[in-house]
């Protein structure tokens, strides 16, 4: 991370220097107006305000608490622990922590050169990210879904091990930055939703660096959906579901039925929608020829390739490029 931004976010602040002054306990009045450990938004949020940035305060046991937002937490250098609904989390220099609005955390005390930051984020600021990120089935939108709608079904909390991934680095430096040094909120919340959601498409690509709550027979759903996901996401290609259920050592017809129930679409829509997906990444972000990008996600036949195109973006693959 920028060595600025570094420095900033490791000055000691007021609040920190009354824990350091000898107090035991964090300053509620700052973060909750109730008995109940919920941190409300409006403590951290000024009127009009989807997200805000702040640093992890430090030096300091935080007891049990939920919220009622989302927050993302980016460990920019040392590490913090956590534990989220009675499972320990620790987080380390360039790994992400999403949670909902559900999930129970409690947090370990910090040592000075522990530094991370917290985004603080109401549901709606993901709007535009949401949008950006498809159809493609996928714990991180389900996840968001989750949030926007208040649904515990995807999970209560994300853990992104991501730390060498430099796009996903570079895009949260990014949002880290206009957080702090936005004059105008007006002008510089379309910039931040986008800079989110181009985010959240890295990070969806990492599904295999993702650590989830699971528990009982969700734990069993979670898990198969994740493999599931993981498959397609590795061989959307040349994979089948013959091959997957071997793989998984599942009956082909039991997984069928099981990825329909736990996503709502079969496999050969999941399927699609992944290489059509892909596809669409690859005619916005290389000079590939329509042919080659056709073959690249899986269809040798650049004819049906154009139609199933057509149906789900409503344009060819010529016009999606150029607009």
């Amino acid at each position: 991370m920028n060595q600025e931004l570094i420095d900033r976010l490791s000055v000691v602040t007021a609040e920190e220097e009354r824990i350091l002054a000898g107090s035991r306990d964090i300053d509620r009045t700052l973060y909750m107006s109730r008995e109940d450990m919920m941190i409300e938004s409006e403590k951290l949020l000024e009127a009009g305000q989807l997200i805000t940035v702040r640093p992890h305060t430090r030096f300091v046991h935080f007891p049990e608490h939920t919220h009622n937002f989302v927050e993302v937490i980016y460990m920019c250098q040392g590490e913090t622990v956590h534990v989220v609904d009675g499972k320990e989390i620790v987080l380390k220099k360039g790994e992400l922590l999403f949670l909902n609005q559900h999930a129970v955390q409690e947090i370990q005390p910090a040592g000075r050169d522990d530094i991370a930051v917290n985004f603080v984020i109401l549901p709606v600021f993901f709007d535009t990210a949401f949008r950006m990120m498809g159809e493609e089935e996928n714990l991180l939108r389900n996840f968001i879904v989750g949030c926007l709608c208040e649904d515990t079904r995807y999970g209560k909390y994300l853990h992104f091990q991501v730390a060498d991934v430099l796009p996903v680095q570079n895009l949260v430096e990014n949002l880290i930055w206009s957080l702090l040094h936005g004059e105008r909120e007006s002008e510089s919340q379309a910039l931040n939703q986008t800079t989110m959601g181009l985010l959240l498409q890295h990070l969806m690509r990492c599904t295999g660096r993702i650590r989830m709550n699971q528990d009982g027979a969700e734990a069993f759903d979670q898990e198969v959906t994740l493999r599931v996901l993981r498959y397609i996401d590795e061989h959307y290609q040349d994979g089948t579901l013959t091959e997957l259920a071997e793989l998984m050592g599942y009956d082909v017809y039991w997984l069928s039925r099981g990825i329909h129930r736990l996503l709502g679409r079969n496999y050969k829509e999941l399927l699609q929608i992944k290489r059509l997906n892909q596809a669409a990444f690859l005619l916005h972000n290389t000079g590939m020829p329509v042919a080659d990008v056709s073959r690249a996600v899986g269809y040798d036949n650049t004819s049906y390739f154009h139609r199933i195109f057509r149906t789900y973006y409503g344009m060819s693959p010529k016009e999606y490029r150029k607009n």
